[in-house]
């Protein structure tokens, strides 16, 4: 009983977080609210204020946002959505954390394996010359194709083991000027993150890499406080690489079947034009990857 206490109040907690985090980000004149001239003391919302536009007792949602209540209905869910103007992605997200916080789970899930088949990185090289790679739900580099490494110029110099896309957009000093748009790459890296681990929280992985970056960056801490949360979309992205250039390539990234949480990502360009250009260059004057340090468990 005391396991399924802690795993619900854990859930109850996250759950929680997420509600300050976007009440606190809502404004009162977002929501059609008139507010005073005095000054406000609460950013965003007050509490009685979105229980008000919920249309639910102001007790009931402070136990909600304090981790004591554990199982919202469906439509308390959707009506808090609703007074906060939740977008379809954090919709869903808040579903999931209410999900997480009643569920019963005596024993936290093991650690995906980071093992990647010998068949996915036959794919990783049938991709060349499009820069293609293998992450783990919490974006550490697993296999990679000479592209995929090469466009994020100074990761090779990081030992694979330590080759991580959140890590290198935050500590890596070349990240800033490999990304034009820097601020919007890190904003939706510590969106994805804060999606994985809102679902699953006592995930080591996750943790281990949100304690570190925490720690050491405080862009991620102050992005990671906001607790946004996004959906994955098909985008491009302009990458100024100290090698070949700039280049804009389309990005994909899709789950693969199978695999403990993990995605593939590939960058594509079209054919006769200077991004291609650009992109078969990177190919061609890449080191071949090193063996990776897993390489050798998937063939035993």
């Amino acid at each position: 009983m005391a396991s399924e206490q802690s795993t619900s109040s854990g859930g109850g907690m996250e759950l929680g977080r997420f509600l300050r985090a976007r009440r606190t980000q809502t404004s009162p004149a977002q929501v059609g609210l008139t507010v005073g001239a005095g000054l406000r003391r609460t950013p965003g919302l007050r509490r009685e204020e979105l229980a008000t536009l919920a249309g639910i007792s102001i007790d009931y949602y402070v136990r909600l946002e304090r981790g004591k209540e554990t199982r919202p209905s469906p439509s308390v869910l959707d009506a808090l959505a609703r007074a906060m103007q939740l977008d379809d992605a954090e919709h869903q997200h808040l579903r999931e954390l209410a999900t997480r916080a009643a569920r019963y789970a005596p024993e936290p899930p093991p650690p995906p394996s980071r093992t990647v088949r010998p068949h996915l990185r036959l794919i990783l090289e049938t991709m060349r010359p499009s820069p293609a790679y293998i992450i783990s739900r919490s974006m550490d580099l697993l296999a990679w194709n000479p592209g995929g490494l090469a466009l994020y110029a100074g990761l090779a110099d990081w030992p694979a083991t330590q080759r991580n896309l959140a890590r290198y957009l935050f500590l890596h000093p070349t990240a800033r000027a490999l990304f034009p748009d820097w601020d919007t790459q890190v904003r939706g890296c510590v969106a994805r993150l804060r999606t994985q681990a809102g679902i699953d929280p006592d995930a080591p992985d996750l943790t281990s890499l949100v304690g570190e970056l925490l720690l050491k960056s405080p862009d991620f801490a102050k992005l990671w406080e906001r607790y946004d949360v996004i959906g994955r979309k098909r985008i491009q992205k302009t990458f100024h690489h100290p090698q070949v250039g700039i280049l804009t390539l389309g990005s994909q990234s899709t789950h693969l079947d199978g695999t403990p949480g993990q995605r593939l990502g590939v960058y594509t360009a079209e054919p006769g034009t200077p991004d291609h250009d650009a992109m078969l260059l990177l190919d061609l004057t890449a080191p071949q990857p090193a063996r990776h340090p897993d390489a050798q468990a998937e063939q035993t």
